[in-house]
């Protein structure tokens, strides 16, 4: 695995008796996009101002590129970038005249900043618009806005709090892919989203938060396995010979790997541990049936984090 770019041990934040943050271990490679879910009050957002230095940490070691924000913040935030989920502007500039006062915050002048700031406009598809005043941007251009502010810097890191909220679903989706190509430029990406389908494409691991602390923690497909019990699933269209579907539901759910086997229109839901096409389609032809159809599919984010909370709630 590469080399952790943000790491966290037992990284705690209290407000007298409340906790928003408690015992976080958390570890995130080089280049890899990891994604933050979890309803409000979580400790998503807590858990990211900690990281950025935006507030102390009552417990716990925490480094981020190698600095502890504690105690280097404006080191830690000349390598990360940082997008809220609302993003702060001033109205009656320009999208350009904001982003010259972000890079004279960094030192710029305002003749080297010229061609960055150029660029970065171009990039998020805001060249056309970069000298309107921001008052008149809508919300998914100000977020594009914000995005471009975090291109400038050319960080390390990019830490992007609910970036899709409020957008609607072609801005979401030019989001998530801009999202892939920063990986794709070597950029480690923290994402905290509500939009579990459209995180599961893009993430390498995610993260599901619950009262402070990470439930749990891998892939979608480890994940799916601890909360389902499932990796995968396959539907099968088949029609058994007349009078022997029970048979044939019981040779399917007899296959080694298979979890659960249902009836459905049409032929059988099956639940599998790995990809048993191959034996699912032998046991029909062996049983006299006929397969006319065999689709392999994986559980989403959307049902596991339903399927948890579910739980969790029932123990509660």
């Amino acid at each position: 695995m590469n080399t952790s770019v943000i790491s966290a041990q037992r990284l705690s934040k209290r407000y007298g008796v409340h906790s928003a943050v408690e015992s976080l271990d958390l570890e995130i490679a080089e280049g890899e996009i990891f994604g933050m879910l979890g309803p409000n009050g979580a400790g998503k957002t807590t858990t990211i101002l900690m990281l950025l230095g935006l507030t102390e940490p009552s417990e716990g070691e925490i480094s981020v590129v190698g600095l502890d924000p504690r105690r280097q913040p404006l080191s830690v935030k000349r390598q990360v970038g940082y997008l809220p989920d609302t993003v702060g502007f001033y109205d009656d500039m320009s999208g350009r005249e904001n982003l010259g006062y972000s890079a004279s915050l960094m030192g710029w002048s305002r003749r080297a900043a010229r061609e960055p700031i150029a660029r970065a406009l171009e990039r998020v598809g805001l060249e056309n618009a970069a000298d309107r005043r921001v008052g008149t941007y809508s919300r998914g251009m100000r977020q594009r806005l914000g995005l471009a502010e975090l291109l400038l810097k050319e960080p390390k890191v990019a830490i992007l709090d609910e970036p899709t909220l409020g957008l609607d679903p072609e801005a979401a989706e030019w989001f998530l892919a801009t999202i892939r190509g920063l990986k794709q430029e070597g950029m480690t990406v923290l994402l905290s989203s509500h939009l579990l389908a459209k995180v599961q494409t893009v993430c390498d691991r995610v993260g599901l938060f619950q009262r402070g602390r990470m439930a749990m923690c891998g892939t979608v497909a480890e994940l799916a396995d601890e909360v389902l019990g499932v990796t995968q699933r396959v539907e099968l269209e088949a029609v058994a010979p007349a009078g022997r579907e029970d048979e044939l539901a019981v040779a399917l759910d007899g296959i080694a790997g298979v979890q659960r086997t249902t009836p459905v229109a049409g032929g059988f839901r099956v639940e599998t541990q790995g990809d048993l096409r191959s034996a699912l389609v032998r046991t029909v032809i062996e049983h006299g049936g006929e397969v006319q159809g065999v689709t392999l599919q994986r559980p989403g984010l959307e049902e596991i984090y339903r399927r948890y909370f579910e739980e969790v709630n029932d123990e509660t």
